[in-house]
C-alpha cells in the first residue's frame, strides 16, 4: 500500500476507511446537515455532493440534505459525528478547534498570504497529513476542504478606516479562542455567541458588528440591518465536509469509493463556483444591498494578526508549531 503522504486527500482518507472496515452491501441513506441558510456556500457543496454521490453509487446511496440547522448547530455537530448520531455535516473550520485544537493553526489571522497559498497548503501534503491526524484523533473523516474564502467585517456603529475605529466595538465572534484574542488585539470588545444566536443579537444591538464569509452576509440578509462593510480579510475560512465513522462503516467498497469521489469533485465545484461569486456578492452588498464601505489602512491589522500568530506559536505544543511552520513555508 503506498504512503498516505503520496496520495491525494480523498484517496488517502478512503484508504484509512478501507483498511479498517468490512464491506457491507445494501442501500444506504445519508443525512447531511449544515447550519447556514439555503443558497449559502454550504448549500453549493452539499447539493453537489448529493447529486454526485447518488450518481456514482448507481442509486444505492440516498443523500438527504438538511439545511438551516435542521439536524443541529455547528457547535454540536462534530461531537455528534463522533458519537455516530449525525452522518455528515458541513462545519466551518474554527468550530472544529474545541474538538481538535490543531485546527487553530488555520484560524490564525492573516496566516495565508493569498488564496494560492491557502490551496497549496490544504490541497497538498500539509492538508493530507492534517486530515489523517484529525481522523486518528477523533474518528471523524474529513472528506474535502472545499472553497477557501475570507471573513468580511460589518457593523452598525461606524466606518472602519483604520484599526482605531474598531476600539470598544461589540463584535460577535464564534466560540473560538483565536478569534476572540484577535479581535481583542484589534481593540474591539469580542462577545462569543453561537451562530444560532447571532442574527437576533445583531438585530437587537446586543452586538454591533460581526464577520462572516462574504456569501453568508448576503444569504443571511445582514445587509438589511448592518450599514457598514469592510473587506478586512483578517481570517481565511473553509468549511469542510465531515463524515462519521458510523456512516462510513455502512458503505461497501464501491459505495465508499463513490462517496470519496463525490466529495472530492463537489469540493472542486464549490471552489470554482464560489470563487466566481465573491466579487459579485461584494458588489451587490455595497450597491443594491445599500452597505457603505470606505478606504482603510490594513497595516495595523496585519501587525496585530502577526502578534496573535507569534503568541499561539509560542504557547502551543510541538505539533502546532510544526504545522504553523509548514503553512508559512508553503508561502515561499
Amino acid at each position: 500500500m503506498p504512503s498516505l503522504k503520496s496520495m491525494p486527500l480523498a484517496a488517502s482518507i478512503m484508504a484509512l476507511s478501507l483498511a479498517a472496515q468490512p464491506a457491507l452491501a445494501g442501500d444506504v441513506v445519508i443525512n447531511l446537515g449544515y447550519a447556514a441558510a439555503e443558497g449559502s456556500s454550504y448549500a453549493v457543496l452539499a447539493d453537489k455532493f448529493e447529486e454526485l454521490a447518488e450518481e456514482y453509487s448507481g442509486g444505492s446511496i440516498d443523500v438527504k440534505v438538511r439545511c438551516c440547522g435542521q439536524l443541529m448547530g455547528e457547535d454540536e455537530a462534530f461531537k455528534a459525528m463522533q458519537l455516530g448520531t449525525v452522518d455528515m455535516h458541513v462545519i466551518t473550520g474554527n468550530n472544529i478547534s474545541p474538538h481538535f485544537p490543531l485546527m487553530d493553526a488555520f484560524v490564525l489571522p492573516y496566516i495565508f498570504e493569498d488564496k494560492a497559498h491557502a490551496y497549496r497548503v490544504l490541497e497538498g501534503e500539509v492538508g493530507q497529513n492534517f486530515a489523517g491526524q484529525l481522523h486518528e484523533a477523533t474518528g471523524v473523516h474529513l472528506l474535502t476542504f472545499g472553497f477557501v474564502g475570507d471573513r468580511d467585517f460589518y457593523n452598525s456603529r461606524n466606518p472602519i478606516t483604520k484599526m482605531e475605529d474598531m476600539a470598544g466595538l461589540k463584535v460577535r465572534v464564534p466560540k473560538n479562542q483565536v478569534m476572540i484574542d484577535t479581535f481583542s488585539e484589534f481593540g474591539a470588545a469580542p462577545i462569543p455567541l453561537p451562530w444560532a444566536d447571532t442574527p437576533t443579537a445583531l438585530q437587537t444591538g446586543t452586538v454591533e458588528g460581526a464577520d462572516n464569509g462574504t456569501s453568508f452576509i448576503k444569504s443571511q440578509k445582514f445587509y438589511e440591518i448592518m450599514p457598514h462593510f469592510t473587506v478586512l480579510e483578517h481570517f481565511t475560512y473553509f468549511s469542510p465536509l465531515f463524515a462519521s465513522s458510523r456512516i462510513m462503516d455502512k458503505l461497501d467498497d464501491s459505495q465508499r469509493e463513490a462517496v470519496m469521489r463525490a466529495a472530492h469533485e463537489a469540493g472542486i465545484y464549490q471552489k470554482e463556483e464560489m470563487t466566481k461569486q465573491v466579487d459579485g456578492i461584494r458588489a451587490f452588498l455595497t450597491g443594491e444591498g445599500g452597505m457603505k464601505t470606505a478606504e482603510f489602512d490594513r497595516s495595523d491589522f496585519i501587525a496585530a494578526g502577526q502578534r496573535v500568530q507569534d503568541k499561539y506559536s509560542a504557547d502551543k505544543g510541538d505539533d502546532f508549531k510544526a504545522l504553523v511552520a509548514e503553512i508559512r513555508a508553503a508561502a515561499e
